[in-house]
């Protein structure tokens, strides 16, 4: 098999690879398809509710809003905010501070 052959089987094997292992890049994106925010849209809106590092990121079903919500946990210095966003609409469900009692 020439070299060629070979980088083009390594490459479209990486892919593959890579493709199915990012399949679930955050926990609860097999519920994504039930969203009508994507979660790069949350994430824009979480970080101009609360600028930071991003920690933490899920899709879940929870009380409030239409039941499905993303939730972020942000950190800023040594300060940690769970910000949850409504997967329906957007709107901000939550932005306070995380403690030890966090989802």
């Amino acid at each position: 098999m020439s070299v060629s052959k070979r980088m083009v089987g390594g490459i479209l094997g990486g892919v593959l690879f890579l493709s199915a292992f990012g399949a679930y890049a955050f926990a609860g994106q097999q519920m994504a398809g039930e969203a009508k925010i994507s979660i790069e849209q949350a994430r824009s809106t979480v970080l101009r509710v609360y600028p930071g590092k991003i920690t933490d990121q899920e899709l879940e079903k929870e009380k409030g809003g239409s039941g499905l919500r993303y939730s972020f946990v942000i950190r800023n210095g040594h300060v940690s905010h769970e910000v949850g966003i409504d997967a329906l609409t957007g709107a901000i469900l939550e932005n306070s501070l995380e403690g030890d009692h966090a989802d």
